[in-house]
C-alpha cells in the first residue's frame, strides 16, 4: 500500500484514480483535510473500491497520521498536501505556513519515526516522495535559461515562500537523518478535477456562463504548462526509479503567456460549443489590476528526468487542452458540485 496525502486535491485526485485504473494496481490509502479545494466527487469512482481507503485528516495531525502508518504500513508516502494558490496566499498567508510548513514537518517526523521502525528489505525500500512547484524557483525575463535543479530558490510570493521551506525540510531530513525522500518540482498543471479559482478551469467556466474572461496585467506572464496525467506518470517514474535524496524538474516543455492560453480555450470553444449569439468567446476577455509579486516568467527544464528516468510528456499543448475543455463539457454535475457560495464570494473579492 502507499499513503497519498492531499489525493482529494486536484493532481493528488488524478494521481489516485491513475494509480488505480491498472486493475493490478497496489491499494492506496489517502489522507485529505478536505478544505475547499478538496473534493470527494473526484473519487467517486472509487467508492466501492475495496483497494482505496480515505481517511478525512490533516497531515499536521500527528496521532492521526502516526495511527495510520502503524496500522496500514505503507511502503511509501507520497505528499500533495499543500495550500496552493498564490492569490489566496496574498490574501491568508497563515494558512500556507501551517500547511506547507508545519504540516510538512509534522509528516516528515512521523514517516521518519515509521521508517526507523521498520526492517530489513521494508526499511530499504521505503520512499517520501514529495510534490512540489517550479515556482520556488522565482521568475525569469524572456532571455533567461528554463530553470534546472540546481536554480538557487528565490520564492517570491507567501506560497511560493512555504513551499521552499517545506523542500528544505525535505532535503535536510534526508541529509541529516539518511530518511529516504525523493522531491519533484513541477510546473503549472492542467486537466479534469481542477478546481476553478485557476486560469484554465476558471476561464472555461467563466466564458461558459457569459462571465468576463479575468486577465491579470498585460496576460504576457509566461508559464509552463504541464498536462495533469504526464504529471502522473512521472511521478510513478520516480517514485519507482528516482535517486535518494535526489530532485526532478517535471515540465510539459510548453511555454505559453496568459493571454494566449485564454485565447487558445476561447477558440476552442468557439468550435465544440458556440456561444448562442455567434459571438467569439474572446469578445469576454476583461483585463484587470495585476496582483502583487506577479512572476514574470516560469520555465522548466525536464531534461534530468528525461535523461536518467527515460520519462517525457505524451501531451502537446493544443492535445492536452482539448482533453480538458471536453471534459469539462461532458461533467457539468462536477463542476456544479464545486461550484459553492464561499467560492462565488472569493471570486468577487479577488476580480472585482
Amino acid at each position: 500500500m502507499i499513503l497519498v496525502t492531499g489525493g482529494a486535491g486536484f493532481i493528488g485526485g488524478n494521481f489516485v484514480l491513475d494509480w488505480l485504473s491498472n486493475s493490478v494496481a497496489e491499494p492506496i490509502l489517502t489522507l485529505d483535510k478536505l478544505t475547499y479545494a478538496g473534493n470527494l466527487a473526484t473519487l467517486e469512482p472509487l467508492k466501492n473500491d475495496p483497494r482505496h481507503v480515505f481517511v478525512h485528516g490533516d497531515i499536521g495531525d500527528q496521532i492521526l497520521v502516526k495511527r495510520l502508518l502503524a496500522e496500514h504500513r505503507p511502503r511509501a508516502i507520497i505528499n500533495f498536501a499543500a495550500e496552493s494558490h498564490v492569490d489566496r496566499s496574498i490574501h491568508g498567508p497563515s494558512d500556507f505556513v501551517q500547511t506547507n510548513i508545519v504540516g510538512t514537518f509534522n509528516l516528515l517526523e512521523c514517516a521518519r519515526e515509521y521508517w526507523n521502525g521498520l526492517d530489513g528489505h521494508d526499511k530499504q525500500q521505503f520512499r517520501f516522495h514529495h510534490v512540489s512547484t517550479d515556482e520556488v524557483y522565482g521568475s525569469l525575463s524572456a532571455s533567461d535559461p528554463a530553470f534546472t535543479e540546481v536554480k538557487a530558490y528565490e520564492p517570491n510570493s507567501p506560497y511560493s515562500a512555504s513551499k521552499a521551506a517545506s523542500d528544505h525540510l525535505v532535503r535536510a531530513w534526508f541529509h541529516t537523518y539518511g530518511f529516504p525522500v525523493v522531491t519533484t518540482n513541477c510546473s503549472n498543471n492542467y486537466g479534469p478535477y481542477h478546481f476553478p479559482e485557476k486560469l484554465i478551469p476558471l476561464v472555461i467556466l467563466n466564458a461558459l456562463n457569459s462571465k468576463a474572461l479575468p486577465i491579470y496585467g498585460d496576460g504576457q506572464q509566461v508559464r509552463d504548462w504541464l498536462y495533469v496525467g504526464d504529471h502522473c506518470s512521472a511521478i510513478r517514474e520516480v517514485l519507482a526509479k528516482g535517486r535518494l535524496g535526489e530532485t526532478y524538474n517535471i515540465g510539459g516543455w510548453n511555454e505559453k503567456a496568459n493571454l494566449d492560453v485564454v485565447n487558445t480555450i476561447c477558440a476552442m470553444l468557439d468550435d465544440l460549443k458556440p456561444r448562442a449569439d455567434g459571438k467569439p468567446y474572446a469578445d469576454q476577455i476583461t483585463f484587470v489590476k495585476d496582483r502583487p509579486g506577479h512572476d514574470r516568467r516560469y520555465a522548466i527544464d525536464a531534461s534530468k528526468v528525461e535523461r536518467e528516468l527515460g520519462w517525457k510528456p505524451n501531451e502537446t499543448f493544443e492535445t492536452g487542452i482539448r482533453k480538458t475543455v471536453q471534459w469539462y463539457l461532458d461533467n457539468p454535475q462536477w463542476v456544479e458540485g464545486v461550484v459553492s457560495g464561499s467560492y462565488r464570494e472569493w471570486l468577487q473579492k479577488q476580480y472585482s
